[in-house]
């Protein structure tokens, strides 16, 4: 396979030296849920871990804006995008019995979308190696016409057909989170462009993700799913990498690895009832980067799904965000004076 996107080696080992691109926002605090498990007390966590380490120092600059709407109505039905940002404009309230808008989730969830589509084009165009959004709402069970469990844009889902637009020939979305994509396996099941990939627990919400769902059409064998029991752990996540998703990455040969990276699958975790570790996820991230260096020159999106005990999702996060660096030089840390300086942020964040 001829690689399009490599511009020259001597930019590869420059973004392999500046390390991963990490993509956040103060705004994505403004979608408030309060005492809800998906509130902003996540990203807090994962801030507060990230200056303690220094991992924040030395890295890309890849600036990013609200998601065009033209992008997001990619995946998503125009009609859901309307009738969602009029549900915000008038308040809010509730999707559903999980699923809370406030009068800004409407452009905080454009935001992330936003910061996907970045992350996309900054890995394509070799300015960073892998990048890691982390934003939220969460976003791989909203499907084309509803938002649903915690989500409201598939922010996976776009920054796929962001990819796709610039002419990756295949994507593969590889989903780790405890809980199965519904939205995302929707939004291509019928796609044979882009394979998704999803290790859920099973049974749990929303239902969905059972071995049989394959895909249709041009789509069958495109979505794979690997339902795995509760108290599963490292060992079984492990297997299954060994089994199924890495011969099935080898096999689609993408141009990009797009990781729906959920942390709930944690022993701490208190929504879901798996035995994952930190070092466990750290564990995963090394096999998809081994995989990824060998199929598609190491590039990597993930994009923060799931995770709702804060210590453990922060612990987690590092330990990924360390293992997308271990292949080039790790930024060296630093104090929080640098901080302004070192994880890209939106234009509209100040």
């Amino acid at each position: 396979m001829t690689d399009q996107f490599d511009d020259s080696a001597r930019a590869n080992a420059r973004a392999e030296r500046r390390g991963t691109a990490l993509l956040w926002s103060p705004r994505a605090l403004e979608h408030d849920t309060g005492g809800h498990p998906e509130n902003p007390g996540r990203i807090r966590a994962i801030d507060a871990e990230l200056s303690r380490t220094g991992l924040l120092a030395g890295r890309p600059d890849v600036p990013f804006a609200p998601a065009p709407l033209a992008a997001v109505e990619r995946v998503h039905d125009p009609a859901y995008v309307a009738a969602l940002r009029e549900f915000a404009r008038r308040g809010g309230g509730r999707l559903d019995a999980d699923t809370i808008v406030r009068p800004e989730s409407f452009d905080v969830a454009l935001l992330a979308a936003g910061a996907g589509i970045a992350a996309v084009d900054a890995v394509l165009d070799g300015v960073a190696p892998r990048a890691f959004v982390l934003m939220r709402p969460p976003g791989h069970h909203a499907t084309p016409t509803r938002g649903m469990g915690f989500c409201l844009f598939n922010s996976a889902a776009i920054a796929a057909e962001q990819a796709r637009a610039r002419g990756a020939a295949r994507v593969f979305i590889l989903d780790w989170d405890v809980h199965h994509g519904n939205g995302t396996q929707d939004a291509f099941w019928e796609r044979g462009d882009v394979v998704l990939c999803s290790l859920h627990q099973w049974p749990l919400y929303p239902g969905t993700g059972a071995a049989d769902e394959r895909g249709a059409g041009v789509g069958r064998g495109a979505t794979i799913n690997i339902p795995l029991s509760p108290g599963s752990g490292d060992a079984a996540y492990l297997d299954a990498f060994a089994a199924t998703v890495v011969p099935a990455i080898h096999a689609a040969r993408p141009d990009l690895l797009v990781i729906s990276a959920g942390f709930d699958a944690h022993a701490a975790d208190p929504l879901a009832n798996m035995r994952v570790t930190t070092e466990g996820f750290a564990a995963l991230a090394r096999q998809a980067v081994a995989v990824a260096n060998d199929v598609c020159g190491g590039r990597v999106v993930a994009l923060l799904e799931g995770g709702y005990d804060p210590e453990a999702l922060a612990a987690s996060v590092m330990a990924v965000i360390r293992v997308f660096d271990a292949p080039g030089e790790a930024p060296p840390g630093n104090d929080d004076k640098s901080r302004g300086e070192n994880a890209a942020r939106s234009e509209t964040s100040a």
